[in-house]
């Protein structure tokens, strides 16, 4: 996770600097209306690579015992046009999605961010969490899950996997306690209320990437210091941004800038101790090619991975 967040850093500021080549995802809605598919392509001159995600989504899937996600990942050698590797996605799109998140926590949350809470018990939950335990000191989490079970059962794996104490929200009103929220789901109405905020913490919304989805109050984005992974992404698929902006409540203007414009110090990270701070991601196709190139690399490294012949 570490070496991964160190990764997002080159991935967020070439796309800012406008090194990098990233169209927006095409999606494709798949039925009964609950599913969907998502191809990402993206070419990356700075590490000679070029390389597309499949991902498909399905909301139903975890009651039928399977995973939300399924997804594959090629790259190709972006000099020579040949392909390079073909990678599990599924693991790939959690470990990123953990490590942006992990990025964006370094850059806007308090140094002094001591507890955490994680709303979804998902594996975006856990990368979330451990994420955020790397970058900052974290000493008790909060999780929070519409069933129980999967509440307790997150706990206890994390607590183990982390050496942290991580506990299953008694209540909403912890949230007062709390440094860095993270939200993990595929909601479509607000997972907490703006009320309970904190002063100063800091949030990253990862679940939410359609325009009907949403996972923070339109409250807490009208006062907060909004950071985005890119722009247009979000300006098409984020219903955190989209629905305060139909309602009149914010313009696009509001959005502060992007993480990679952060990183390079183009624009200010926070700037006050009780400043309210929202990084919002749809999730971007450098963030995948620049982590499976990192996986390849460690692969080669270490002589792990089946090599196939295409001839």
């Amino acid at each position: 996770m570490k070496q991964c967040t160190e990764a997002m850093k080159t991935a967020f500021a070439a796309l800012s600097a406008g090194e990098a080549v990233m169209p927006v995802r095409t999606r494709l809605e798949l039925p009964p209306g609950n599913g969907n598919a998502l191809f990402m392509p993206a070419y990356m001159p700075s590490i000679g690579r070029v390389g597309v995600k499949t991902i498909t989504n399905n909301i139903d899937n975890p009651a039928k015992g399977l995973p939300m996600n399924h997804a594959l990942i090629v790259i190709f050698d972006s000099v020579t046009g040949a392909p390079l590797a073909l990678l599990d996605g599924e693991a790939i799109t959690a470990l990123r999605t953990g490590a942006v998140s992990g990025l964006a926590t370094a850059l806007l949350a308090r140094e002094a961010a001591r507890t955490a809470a994680i709303i979804g018990t998902g594996v975006q939950g856990e990368t979330q969490l451990e994420a955020v335990c790397t970058v900052r000191p974290i000493t008790r989490a909060y999780v929070f899950d519409l069933q129980a079970e999967k509440a307790e059962s997150f706990a206890g794996k994390m607590s183990k996997r982390l050496n942290v104490e991580v506990l299953v929200a008694p209540s909403p009103a912890v949230l007062r306690e709390v440094d860095v929220i993270c939200t993990a789901t595929p909601s479509q109405r607000p997972v907490f209320e703006d009320a309970l905020l904190k002063p100063g913490v800091h949030i990253n919304a990862v679940g939410a990437y359609k325009p009907e989805m949403v996972e923070i109050p339109p409250e807490t984005i009208v006062r907060a210091k909004v950071v985005v992974d890119q722009r247009d992404g979000c300006l098409a698929e984020a219903g955190d941004i989209l629905q305060p902006l139909t309602k009149k409540l914010i313009t696009k203007d509001h959005i502060h800038g992007e993480l990679g414009e952060v990183v390079t110090g183009q624009i200010s990270a926070r700037e006050s101790e009780d400043e309210i701070t929202v990084f919002k991601s749809v999730g971007v196709a450098v963030q995948d090619l620049v982590s499976a190139d990192l996986v390849l690399r460690k692969g080669i490294e270490t002589g792990i991975g089946t090599e196939l012949s295409l001839a």
